[in-house]
């Protein structure tokens, strides 16, 4: 077979042939046009974390950048001129460079009854860095005529408004209150009776039936002595205990009594009548003499 007859093609193959490379034409372009339009590339999730953190890096030194030129530029228009931070306004402050919230400190610090005495208490001022303390130090008057008004003002309006419930006037020497009518507030003008020793001595007259001596005020546990001068007895009138009729419960109540005393005299009552006396009580080894003694003002038959 010849050369010619090998490459020889019918009809029907010629355009199948054609057909092919029509379609493999058209499917190059295809390809080209598409992968032209692809302008992403695909990167893996471990690059495109590293190209998260490489924007971050630079998102946060342009940042910082910024910020440092705008403190720059403030610190670069800043005036520097005397003033008195106890009477500069809050545009005078700011012109000497000091932040809002600087600004804002100082106002409420002097609103609070704050003042500065001499220029070193500047340095006082919350969040004042120590480079813009010693830059406005030389610059720095403190006015003394306006701290000695402020003084004078200042003292007889406090003692105006001293608040005489929280804070009362202590009685001097010689001055006294009546220990059985004084309540806790006329207590406490005793000095060293606060609140609370003012409150335990109402109590303890209360179960006493009242005072019939001052000195039954060291009963209570850790009371000051010193204050023992400031009483007087006031109206005696005692709250007596009838011994022969009162129940335990009752007699027991009292601070010089408790619960054996009171067992043992209902004992008694119950063994041989009425009491008549306390000394009736003396041979019981509940009651010593000296019980008997200050429970006697007390008791009624």
């Amino acid at each position: 077979m010849s050369l010619r007859e090998f490459f020889y093609l019918q009809k029907s193959d010629r355009l199948s042939v054609l057909l092919l490379m029509l379609v493999a034409v058209v499917a190059l372009i295809v390809v080209f046009w598409v992968g032209g339009r692809q302008t992403a590339t695909d990167v893996s999730m471990t690059d495109s974390l590293a190209m998260a953190r490489q924007r971050d890096t630079v998102y946060r030194y342009s940042s910082h950048y910024s910020a440092a030129r705008r403190g720059f530029s403030e610190r670069q228009h800043a005036e520097t001129f005397p003033f008195d931070p106890n009477t500069a306004d809050a545009r005078q402050l700011s012109r000497l460079g000091l932040k809002d919230w600087q600004i804002r400190n100082l106002l409420k610090y002097r609103e609070a009854g704050g003042e500065f005495h001499k220029p070193s208490d500047f340095a006082r001022l919350y969040g004042l860095s120590k480079k813009d303390y010693e830059r406005l130090l030389p610059y720095i008057q403190i006015n003394e005529y306006y701290h000695e008004a402020h003084i004078a003002y200042k003292s007889p309006h406090e003692e105006f408004h001293r608040d005489t419930t929280l804070y009362p006037i202590k009685l001097v020497p010689g001055q006294t209150v009546m220990l059985n009518n004084a309540d806790t507030a006329a207590l406490r003008h005793v000095p060293g009776i606060g609140s609370g020793y003012a409150r335990r001595i109402v109590n303890y007259r209360q179960r006493l039936g009242g005072f019939c001596r001052v000195e039954q005020l060291r009963e209570i546990d850790g009371f000051p002595e010193s204050a023992l001068s400031y009483f007087d007895l006031g109206d005696v009138n005692l709250r007596k205990l009838d011994i022969n009729h009162l129940t335990l419960q009752q007699l027991k109540a009292h601070p010089y009594i408790g619960f054996y005393r009171a067992k043992a005299i209902t004992d008694y009552r119950r063994l041989h009548g009425p009491l008549q006396s306390l000394q009736q009580l003396r041979l019981l080894k509940e009651f010593s003499a000296a019980d008997i003694q200050r429970l006697e003002p007390y008791i009624q038959y």
